[in-house]
C-alpha cells in the first residue's frame, strides 16, 4: 500500500489568516508556486493578499504538505512570541462521540451526563450548547455534542481541529454500517486516538465478539485480539460500563499528554450559534488556549465583539474560561458560524482591522469560486425553507444538501435560519411553492394555521441523516416517469379491409413475438417508422382474443395518425415504468 505524499513531510502549523507571500515563506516554495496552486483551485490572489486557513491548507496538501491551524496567533501586533513549555499545563480531553445513527450515540451521552453530572443539574439542561463537561474523580472531561460526523468533516474542513479522542460507537446486537465506517474514515484522516464502545450488551442478542472481528476488517484491533484498540462494552440503558469507557478516555488523555497555556490570549472555536430572546445572538466557543474573560475584545470570522456575558454548560455565569472548556458567550452583531476561530485581540481598533482582512480574503474566495463555479439552471428543483435550532446543526445539513442532486434536479435553499418555524417561514415556503424542513425546533400554533391554509408542507427531524433521505425522495417524486419501450412482436399487414381517417380494420400475419390487445404499436415502412397509434381489437377466425401469437393470422382494428398500405409492418410495444434514481 503506498503511503500519502503528505505523511513524508512535517506538519506545518498554520496561522488563521496569512499572505500569499507568508504561505511561500511556511512551505519554504517559490511564490509562484503558491498563485499556481490557488489558481487551480479557483482563487485570484496577489502576492500580498490575504488567504484564510482553509485556503492555504487546501493549496498546501496540493503541494504535499500536511497543516495544521495555529492554536494561538503568532502574528499578534505586539510581537508576542510563541509560547514557552513551562508556560503549558495540561488540559482536559475533548472527545467526540461517533458512529451509526441507531447505534445508541445519544443514548450513551445521556447516560455519561446523568452518571457525572450532579443529579440536581443534570436533569436540568434544557439548553443545547453542543458541549458538556463530566468530572470523573477531579479530572474533567469535555463531550461535544455535535449533529454527528457531517459537522465534524465541516469542522476539519475549516481547519477547526477541536477533538483529542473519538469515541466510536457500535452496537453490540447489530453489525458495522456505512455510517459507522465514514466516522472511522473521518477520525483515522485527523489521526486521532479511536476507543471504541460496544453499546446495548444488555440485550440477549447482543455479539460483542461478533462486533470485535468485523472491527479488525477496518483497521480497529481489539487489544485482546492482539491490537492496540481500546474496545469497552458498555449498557446506556442500564448505564454498566460507563465507568470504565470515562477511565479509559482519561488513560488515553493522559498518554497522549495534552496540554495548553492559560497565559496567552484566548483562542477558541465556534461549536454552535443561536440567537436567545432574551440575550440576543449567542454562540458556544471551545476555548483551546488561553482564558477567556468578561468583556475581551474578540474577531471571530468576519465579525468582531466584546465577551458581554459568559455562562458554563450548565447556564451558570462565570467570569473567565481555561483551554477545553465550553462556554456560551455574547456580544455578537450577527450569527457566526460553525467553526470559525474566535481570538481575543488587544483592543477594538485591533479587532475591527483583523475583521476587515478577514471579510476581504474570504470576499476573493467567494468570487473566485463563482467564477470556477458558475450555477447551471436546473430543469426541477425542490425548493426548500430550512431552520434548525442551532447554526451547527443548519451547516451540518447544508453541507448534506449541497451533495445530492443531478444535472436534472437539484435543492433551492428558499431560506436558511435559526428558530422555530414561523409565519415568515410559511409565506416565504407559499411564495416559492416550496416545502419547509425544521430540525430539533418546533411550529408556532400561527404557523401552523397558516401552513393548513397555504397548503404548505412542513417536516420534522431529529436526525440528519433522515432529512436527507426525505429530500432525496422528495426530489425523486419531481422527476417525471422513465418510460422504456420493449418490442413485444411484429404483423405484416396483408390486407386493408376498412380505412377511415385514423381507424382501420386490416389483416394480417404475425412474424415474431406477439401483439397484445390495446397496445400500442408503430408502423414501420421499410425500415422508417411512419406513424403510431393503438390496438383496438383482435379477431382470431371469428373470436375475440387478447393476444395473437407468431405464425398465426387474424383481424386488427387499429386507430394511429397514418395510412396504412399491404406489407407494412405493424410492431407492437410494451411500456415499462423504470424505477427512479438521482
Amino acid at each position: 500500500m503506498s503511503q500519502d505524499k503528505t505523511t513524508k513531510k512535517e506538519v506545518i502549523r498554520l496561522p488563521s489568516f496569512m499572505t500569499v507571500r507568508e504561505l511561500a515563506e511556511r512551505l519554504n516554495l517559490p511564490v509562484t508556486d503558491i498563485i499556481s496552486a490557488l489558481m487551480k483551485n479557483g482563487v485570484s490572489a496577489s502576492v500580498n493578499e490575504n488567504i484564510d486557513y482553509e485556503t492555504a491548507a487546501v493549496v498546501a496538501l496540493d503541494l504535499g504538505f500536511q497543516t495544521k491551524l495555529e492554536e494561538s496567533s503568532e502574528k499578534d501586533t505586539e510581537g508576542e512570541k510563541s509560547v514557552a513549555s513551562g508556560d503549558l499545563v495540561p488540559r482536559p480531553p475533548i472527545v467526540t462521540v461517533m458512529g451509526h445513527v441507531n447505534h445508541g450515540k445519544t443514548l450513551l451521552l445521556d447516560a455519561i451526563r446523568e452518571t457525572n453530572v450532579v443529579a440536581s443539574e443534570s436533569g436540568g439542561i434544557t439548553q443545547h450548547i453542543g458541549a458538556y463537561q463530566v468530572n470523573v474523580g477531579g479530572k474533567m472531561i469535555t463531550f461535544l455534542d455535535t449533529p454527528g460526523h457531517e459537522a465534524f468533516a465541516a469542522m476539519r474542513a475549516r481547519g477547526a481541529s477541536v477533538t483529542d479522542i473519538v469515541v466510536l460507537v457500535v452496537a453490540a446486537d447489530d453489525k458495522v454500517q456505512p455510517q459507522t465506517l465514514e466516522s472511522i474514515k473521518h477520525a483515522q484522516e485527523a489521526s486521532l486516538p479511536i476507543i471504541v464502545a460496544i453499546n446495548k450488551i444488555d440485550l440477549p442478542n447482543a455479539r460483542p465478539e461478533k462486533i470485535k472481528r468485523e472491527l479488525s476488517e477496518h483497521g480497529l484491533v481489539a487489544e485482546d485480539l492482539g491490537g492496540k484498540t481500546i474496545c469497552v462494552p458498555v449498557s446506556a440503558k442500564t448505564k454498566e460500563g460507563i465507568s470504565e469507557l470515562l477511565e479509559m478516555i482519561l488513560l488515553v488523555a493522559e498518554m497522549e499528554e495534552l496540554k495548553a497555556n492559560t497565559k496567552t490570549k484566548a483562542c477558541g472555536v465556534v461549536l454552535e450559534s443561536h440567537i436567545d430572546k432574551g440575550k440576543g445572538v449567542q454562540a458556544t466557543i471551545l476555548i483551546k488556549e488561553g482564558t477567556l474573560k468578561l468583556m475581551d475584545n474578540f474577531v471571530v470570522g468576519e465579525q468582531y465583539g466584546k465577551v458581554r456575558t459568559m455562562e458554563n454548560f450548565l447556564g451558570e455565569r462565570i467570569k473567565k474560561a481555561g483551554p477545553s472548556t465550553p462556554v456560551v458567550i455574547s456580544g455578537f452583531s450577527n450569527l457566526p458560524n460553525m467553526g470559525d476561530i474566535l481570538r481575543v485581540v488587544s483592543d477594538e481598533q485591533e479587532a475591527k482591522e483583523e475583521a476587515a482582512k478577514i471579510i476581504k480574503a474570504r470576499r476573493i474566495k467567494r468570487l473566485s469560486s463563482f467564477k470556477r463555479l458558475p450555477q447551471k439552471e436546473k430543469e426541477y428543483e425542490l425548493k426548500i425553507v430550512l431552520k434548525a435550532d442551532v447554526g451547527g446543526s443548519l451547516e451540518a445539513i447544508e453541507e448534506e444538501l449541497n451533495k445530492i442532486g443531478t444535472e436534472k434536479v437539484g435543492v433551492n435553499l428558499l431560506k436558511a435560519g435559526i428558530g422555530d418555524i414561523t409565519e415568515s417561514d410559511v409565506l416565504m415556503a407559499s411564495l416559492g411553492k416550496g416545502v419547509i424542513l425544521g430540525f430539533h425546533n418546533k411550529i408556532t400554533p400561527a404557523a401552523r394555521k397558516l401552513a393548513k391554509q397555504k397548503n404548505v408542507k412542513i417536516h420534522l427531524y431529529k436526525v440528519i441523516y433522515e432529512l436527507v433521505d426525505d429530500v432525496k425522495k422528495m426530489m425523486l417524486d419531481l422527476l417525471p416517469p422513465q418510460i422504456k419501450e420493449i418490442s413485444e412482436g411484429r404483423l405484416k399487414v396483408l390486407q386493408i379491409f376498412r380505412a377511415e381517417k385514423t381507424e382501420f380494420i386490416l389483416g394480417g400475419k404475425v412474424i415474431s413475438g406477439r401483439l397484445i390487445k390495446n397496445s400500442k404499436a408503430r408502423v414501420l415502412r421499410g425500415n422508417q417508422v411512419i406513424g403510431e397509434g393503438v390496438i383496438l381489437n383482435i379477431k382470431k377466425v371469428d373470436k375475440d382474443v387478447l393476444e395473437i401469437k407468431e405464425g398465426e393470422e387474424c383481424g386488427i382494428r387499429f386507430r394511429g395518425n397514418v395510412v396504412l398500405k399491404t406489407e407494412d409492418i405493424m410492431e407492437c410495444i410494451r411500456e415499462e415504468v423504470l424505477p427512479k434514481s438521482l
